[in-house]
């Protein structure tokens, strides 16, 4: 271990931040064809890159998906560990960073200011522990959304943000590629938000894990059909280069063939397999060399800090800084590579056309058709427009209901579905769970009445109580109007409004979703429990005797 001068680097680091006191300013990094250009001269943008996060207890590899552990620590928030941190990034030699986790609520100023200042771009996963899609009980609802918005609201005004991502490692097997839809989803509604915000153009891509079974449908599904649905980029978490492999033994060949015709920017979201160790990085050599180069956007290697996974570049210990070999071999290596492309202005990409869908088979759940973008505004609309709604009930009374409610006919749940393989959702199926409650029990009751039952069937043994409706008009009626009568319509107004404070909603808790190909248990695996799965009022409604549901 090479413990690095102290008083030097702190000196470099308060003259960094003495400058980016007034607001830094960057040429924003734009996307044409398959490539990252900076805006102002069309050069093209390499990235060099490092994942700058901590890791917490709740973040454990393939921790229970009740872990209610969400505590974070946002990295762009304290401006000390950016003084700290950021003469080592640039030791490195560092454009790019990604951060797992923010916390909008807070200032990010001082730290975008200084890595502007330095040059450093960031790359922001849009989720956060307890509020992100899991690949288990895959959901895409209003406290999602809020949480998703809330990210763009803070990051969109900083020129360095390179862009954003939807998700990590979601769907990272065959057994859970459903969840896909839901994070395609997310990246849909997020460019329509940065859109109608009227922000500049900022990328919203996903990150994937390197599963053999599915990668390249994973790649396909999320380049395809509409491109206001696609991904504007794509990461690769790959760890298959260990020690001192090769272009060939590694696989990094056939990765590249597969993506010589992308029509998008393809780039490593996190690199640096640690299974020989120091780590020599000698890949660093392949990715911007002429092998590479003219498919690959560069990479992030995982990661700054020394943690239990033993993947860090530098050990920190309150404001002192050690570097270990991996990060003197890493410096070394960036140090010796010279990446070139084309100019922006004499690039004329051909390779426009986007990937073909992959069909729903066994090994693959995902329709091409998405949920619904959450609207808060219609579900609001929806819930005051009903007459039987729940009466006080606690969330596992909630569960409970659903089981009993969803079980007694065909239609009941079918506005609040959350699940397909024809890519056919209920258009209220993002709405907070006493909202989907509330729906079903009306649909219920509506039935009951039109059977000449009414009487008796907002009940439910007191947990379900009668309201005067709120007649629908102007924009809620035209939003219940878009959803259908049944609730399977497709409402196409945008969401007019958020609440919410972007850090969660009505509930959910975290779980770590962890790599299957031998990458980190580590901070870039979240997941977020959301609301009671469909699967598990099928569950109730067996053991209580009421029937299979029927969504």
């Amino acid at each position: 271990m090479k413990t690095t001068g102290i008083i030097s680097t702190a000196l470099a680091a308060a003259a960094l931040f003495a400058k980016s006191a007034v607001s830094a300013d960057v040429p924003s990094i734009v996307i044409k064809g398959s490539k990252f250009f900076y805006e102002n001269n069309g050069t093209q943008f390499f990235i060099k890159g490092v994942a700058y996060q901590q890791e917490y207890s709740a973040n454990q590899t393939n921790a229970a998906s009740n872990d209610t552990n969400t505590d974070y620590v946002d990295p762009l928030s304290n401006p000390s560990s950016c003084q700290r941190d950021i003469p080592y990034l640039t030791q490195l030699g560092t454009n790019t960073i990604r951060v797992y986790a923010i916390n909008p609520t807070e200032d990010h100023d001082e730290c975008m200011n200084a890595l502007a200042d330095a040059g450093i771009y960031v790359i922001a996963d849009l989720s956060a522990p307890g509020d992100s899609i899991i690949r288990d009980d895959p959901k895409w609802n209003d406290d999602l959304y809020a949480r998703y918005t809330a990210v763009v609201d803070t990051m969109a005004k900083y020129t360095n943000t390179l862009g954003f991502f939807a998700g990590n490692e979601v769907s990272n097997n065959k057994t859970n590629t459903d969840a896909s839809a839901f994070v395609k989803a997310a990246a849909r509604d997020m460019k329509a938000y940065i859109k109608q915000k009227n922000y500049r153009t900022i990328g919203v891509g996903y990150a994937t894990n390197d599963d053999a079974d599915i990668r390249e449908d994973l790649a396909d599904y999320f380049d395809c059909g509409d491109r206001a649905d696609a991904v504007d980029f794509w990461g690769y978490n790959i760890y298959s280069w260990c020690g001192d492999s090769s272009f060939q033994e590694s696989g990094y060949d056939v990765r590249t063939k597969e993506f010589e015709n992308w029509n998008i920017p393809v780039f490593f979201a996190e690199y640096g397999c640690n299974e020989v160790q120091p780590r020599e990085f000698t890949e660093v050599g392949a990715l911007y060399g002429s092998q590479m180069n003219d498919v690959w956007s560069g990479g992030i290697v995982y990661m700054y800090f020394q943690e239990a996974n033993n993947y860090g570049l530098v050990s920190v210990d309150g404001d002192s800084v050690s570097t270990l070999d991996d990060f003197n071999n890493l410096a070394t290596q960036i140090a010796s590579i010279d990446p070139t492309g084309p100019n922006s202005a004499d690039y004329n990409p051909t390779n426009t056309a986007a990937a073909a869908c992959p069909s729903v088979g066994d090994d693959w759940h995902a329709p091409s058709g998405l949920p619904p973008t959450p609207n808060q505004e219609l579900c609001e609309c929806m819930y005051n427009a009903l007459t039987c709604v729940p009466n006080k009930v606690s969330d596992d009374e909630i569960g409970d209901l659903f089981g009993i409610v969803c079980g007694l006919g065909d239609t009941v749940c079918a506005g609040i579905n959350t699940t397909s393989t024809d890519g056919k959702y209920g258009a209220y199926g993002m709405c907070n769970p006493q909202q989907q409650l509330g729906w079903a029990l009306n649909v219920y009751y509506n039935q009951q009445g039109a059977q000449g039952n009414g009487a008796s069937a907002c009940d439910f043994s007191g947990s379900a109580t009668t309201q005067k409706p709120t007649k629908p008009t102007g924009q809620c009626e035209n939003l219940i109007s878009q959803a259908g009568q049944n609730g399977q319509g497709t409402v196409t107004s945008a969401p007019t409004s958020v609440s919410g404070n972007g850090n969660g909603g009505s509930g959910g808790s975290s779980s770590s979703s962890g790599s299957s190909n031998g990458a980190p248990g580590a901070v870039s695996h979240y997941s977020n429990v959301g609301f009671m799965q469909i699967a598990l009022y099928l569950t109730i409604a067996f053991t209580s005797g009421m029937g299979m549901i029927l969504l």
